[in-house]
């Protein structure tokens, strides 16, 4: 029998994971887990959790930055995570103060970091918590406030501010990185993917219906969508990924797509289709045919595997022909 882990810090269908029940033992699914397999199959809402990058995040002037920024420069509410609801152009360096990120930023001065020039620890984590279009913006603030306050309450200092100026409605919650303890917080892909499992429980719990099922276990890939890129180049942040939208365009002009990686995805594809397989048969002994039967119309709905380039290209592509189509309308 295969091993499947749900709902758990592993990833949430850990059907990449083989073993076998003990003897005369016979593997069968939780509650929990029939519950996760339902969600994944109807497709709910999938929550997106995610650390941004760049810089403002290892100086206090930068702190202040990335909160004016979050704020609308003082025009949105912060929430703090002790209860406080800040506005105003000042929110920043209150915050700054107030979590004695100056004293930080001192002492990092004077230890080997300065001295060898190597990267400074951050003083703050900045985190992006996100739901599709059509959420109700208010249950996913909540959500995420009870969130931080299991995951961050009387160990980091956090505040937050709910975004709505988009379709999906997202929370910006910035997290002091070092703890009240002296701890500090380090953010491994585990984590994330816990805190998606996290993200996903208190949304439920406010009555949203959310999901965190990995990627590969959809059947999805990690390529940016082009009208994704295209809004990043409104915004004046899509030069890297533009650059690989380049490189794929002169690749394909060239008949010769890099296709490095699509190996290893498919392999990791085989395992994926293998360890649903083993899921319909488990509902289908417990005599939950009619789930068996939503799995294998899920499975055989899946995309085709393909790399970030390969996307891209079946993008390209696809545009390419679409446009071809209207030219020729447009001719007649």
């Amino acid at each position: 029998m295969r091993t499947i882990r749900l709902e758990t810090g592993r990833p949430i269908l850990d059907i990449i994971s083989y073993g076998r029940a003990g003897p005369g033992a016979r593997l069968s699914l939780t509650p929990a887990q029939i519950a996760q397999i339902h969600r994944t199959v109807s497709r709910a809402p999938e929550v997106v959790v995610k650390v941004t990058g760049g810089g403002g995040s290892t100086t206090g002037r930068g702190v202040n930055a990335h909160f004016s920024y979050i704020g609308r420069r003082g025009e949105l509410e912060i929430e703090t995570d002790d209860g406080q609801r800040l506005t105003g152009r000042g929110v920043g360096w209150h915050l700054v103060d107030d979590w004695d990120l100056d004293l930080e930023e001192d002492r990092k001065r004077l230890d080997l970091f300065a001295t060898n020039r190597r990267t400074p620890p951050k003083l703050v984590h900045r985190l992006i918590f996100s739901m599709p279009a059509g959420t109700p913006p208010q249950k996913v603030l909540a959500a995420v406030r009870d969130f931080s306050r299991e995951e961050f309450g009387f160990k980091h200092r956090y505040a937050m501010v709910l975004h709505t100026d988009e379709p999906h409605p997202h929370v910006h919650v910035v997290v002091k990185a070092l703890s009240e303890d002296g701890v500090r917080l380090n953010i491994r892909k585990a984590t994330l993917r816990y805190w998606r499992q996290e993200f996903a429980r208190q949304l439920r719990a406010h009555g949203v219906e959310a999901s965190a099922t990995e990627r590969s276990v959809r059947g999805q890939s990690r390529a940016p969508k082009l009208d994704s890129i295209f809004r990043a180049a409104q915004r004046g942040q899509s030069s890297h990924v533009a650059a690989r939208v380049n490189d794929v365009v002169r690749e394909l002009k060239a008949g010769s797509l890099d296709r490095s990686g699509a190996a290893q995805l498919q392999r990791t594809r085989l395992k994926v289709l293998r360890g649903w397989k083993a899921v319909r048969d488990l509902l289908l002994v417990e005599g939950r045919h009619q789930l068996a039967n939503d799995v294998a119309g899920f499975v055989n709905q899946m995309p085709p595997a393909r790399t970030e380039k390969e996307e891209l290209a079946h993008e390209l592509m696809t545009l390419a022909r679409q446009q071809r189509s209207k030219d020729k309308h447009l001719v007649r």
